[in-house]
């Protein structure tokens, strides 16, 4: 294992000791009451330090075009694209879209939007006409920013959405003549905005609408505010552990609340330099990425780790990955096996994180400097007070071992403050003085939290609560599977019982045989009552594009039930 310099956080147990998010709000300046823009802290703010200079992005897309931004060029470009919103007449809190590639745009635009005073709301280019329609329309959006890849689907809908006033097209060539409301913007081609007073927004004022994934049902908007940067700013700090020289990659896209949590407000409001990869997966042009641009913290998800591992260890020697110093994982909880991958391949471990789009911030995370157990979620970042809920009088309980649903007190600066128009879901959130986060989990003797599954995931049968997730882990071990997806499905007897979905690494055929080899491998690591009762081999798991699984869907099949919404899945 590498050696590493102090991490950021120093000692977990001293940071717990009177623990104040003031502490955040000195290191940022800020003060109670006054006025706080996430755009100006992550540009003007950084500039005023004098990192103007500093290299801020560091972009590159298809065909290796690459392009670099520096925390002025950011400024420059957010004052640029605020200035040109507020000429349309964008008014504070109305709600501007991003919708296009992970291009500098969507990151400029992002920034401009919030500099204006407007509520950005981020969402996917893969989204398909009809799941863009669902998300404007709710939020009664009134312009979106856009590219001609994908200004086609916005057409499509228009005449449905009357709110949306303003179809910006951020890379308009004049080749073709605009249509009804869209208007052409180049940053290129304006002239740069040197003085831009930045949208007078206080703490409370709103920030951004993210939408849920739809793992569990219709996608709900989720209203966060501009004092969600507190959060963000220290928690990036000290979890992503990051430092004045730090070359930063966060894999997510800023259509899921991690690229925008820790994809911009997190790494820019500290001035760090971060770097984006605008290509499609592959486990060489991942490598390739990190070798060139000497990256040292990472930032990704379970999915695409275990697509990595799938890809083999060859691959990683052909690379020189030595500039990494910290691996960090968020979306999915992240499978013991995968921990120990990563600690022989890369020479470091991957630190779980577990957060929701609905905190805005990481809650519950394992720590640089802190002992790692694979497989576990670990410890409550300071300020955030965790705990397990009895699952039918929701009090909190200690006892080791007993499975309850995760909890956090309400207060800390990231929480929602809503969903959109939906009073009655948000209030549904709270029960007894806390926020119930829909996931169950464990405790052991040192306070470290275990994973079970979502509430609506844990398989009940005969009386005894699987956890998915365990089943899943276990099956990852065997050498044949790539990823697995474990639900319930009916049974006279135990009501229900569990079954596998399993997708094999290449060089190995399904076959019988291969699933009775699959089931005695496992079967030595589980409880008889946890032992999948049926393995089915699958080509791919249904997943959202933030890359959790959809296991709703493979259980829905298995009950016969209706699928449900399913404008989030990966290749809708």
């Amino acid at each position: 294992m590498k050696t590493q310099a102090r991490p950021n956080i120093g000692s977990y147990e001293e940071r717990l000791k009177g623990f104040s998010w003031s502490a955040a709000e000195s290191e940022l300046g800020y003060t109670p009451g006054a006025d706080i823009n996430i755009a100006w802290y992550c540009t003007d703010r950084i500039c005023q330090q004098g990192k103007g200079g500093k290299t801020a992005l560091l972009w590159e897309g298809l065909g290796g075009v690459e392009k670099r931004y520096t925390f002025d060029d950011l400024r420059l470009a957010s004052n640029t694209i605020a200035s040109f919103l507020q000429g349309l007449g964008i008014a504070p809190e109305e709600r501007v879209c991003l919708f296009m590639d992970r291009i500098p745009e969507l990151y400029l635009g992002f920034l401009g939007a919030l500099k204006a005073g407007a509520v950005v709301q981020p969402l996917f280019s893969a989204f398909g006409d009809e799941s863009l329609l669902v998300r404007l329309e709710n939020a009664q959006t009134k312009a979106i920013l856009t590219t001609r890849k994908h200004v086609g689907k916005v057409r499509k809908i228009r005449e449905k959405l009357p709110c949306l006033k303003h179809i910006i097209v951020v890379d308009d060539d004049g080749r073709k003549a605009l249509q009804e409301r869209e208007v052409a913007f180049s940053l290129a081609r304006s002239k740069p905005v040197e003085d831009f007073k930045a949208a007078a927004t206080k703490a409370e004022s709103p920030s951004v609408l993210h939408y849920t994934s739809g793992t569990t049902g219709m996608p709900k908007g989720v209203r966060h505010v501009h004092y969600s940067l507190v959060s963000q700013y220290l928690t990036a700090k000290w979890v992503l552990d990051l430092r004045e020289d730090d070359v930063y990659w966060c894999t997510a896209d800023p259509g899921w609340v991690t690229g925008t949590s820790y994809g911009i407000i997190g790494p820019w409001s500290q001035g760090i330099t971060q770097c984006v990869l605008d290509v499609g997966f592959t486990a060489e042009a991942w490598y390739r990425f990190i070798q060139k641009r000497r990256v040292t913290v990472w930032y990704s998800a379970p999915t695409a780790i275990r697509a990595l591992m799938k890809a083999g260890e060859e691959i990683v020697k052909k690379h020189d990955l030595s500039s990494l110093r910290h691996l960090v994982s968020v979306g999915e909880p992240l499978n013991a096996e995968a921990v120990v991958w990563s600690e022989r391949v890369f020479g470091l471990p991957f630190h779980d994180s577990y957060w929701q789009t609905e905190t805005g911030s990481i809650m519950i995370t394992n720590f640089p400097g802190v002992k790692i157990k694979p497989g576990s979620m670990c410890k409550p970042f300071p300020g955030i007070t965790a705990a397990l809920l009895d699952m039918a009088t929701f009090e909190p309980f200690h006892e080791s071992g007993k499975v309850g649903l995760i909890a956090i007190k309400p207060g800390w600066p990231a929480m929602l403050r809503g969903y959109w128009n939906n009073q009655e879901a948000f209030e549904k959130k709270f029960k007894n003085g806390w926020y119930l986060t829909g996931d169950r989990a464990t405790l052991d003797q040192d306070g470290y939290f275990w994973f079970v599954g979502r509430d609506d995931d844990v398989i009940n049968t005969a009386g005894h609560l699987v956890s998915p997730f365990e089943v899943e882990s276990a099956l990852l071990e065997h050498p044949a599977v790539a990823e697995s997806a474990v639900v319930s499905k009916p049974d006279e007897i135990n009501m229900e019982v569990v079954k596998a979905f399993v997708t094999l690494k290449a060089g190995f055929a399904e076959s019988d045989d291969l699933k009775l080899e699959i089931m005695n491998f496992i079967r030595k690591k589980l409880s008889p009552l946890a032992m999948p009762t049926e393995i089915e081999f699958i080509a791919q798991l249904p997943k959202t594009r933030s890359g959790k699984i959809m296991r709703r869907m493979l259980k829905a099949k298995e009950w016969g039930q209706e699928i449900g919404d399913t404008s989030t899945l990966e290749n809708d």
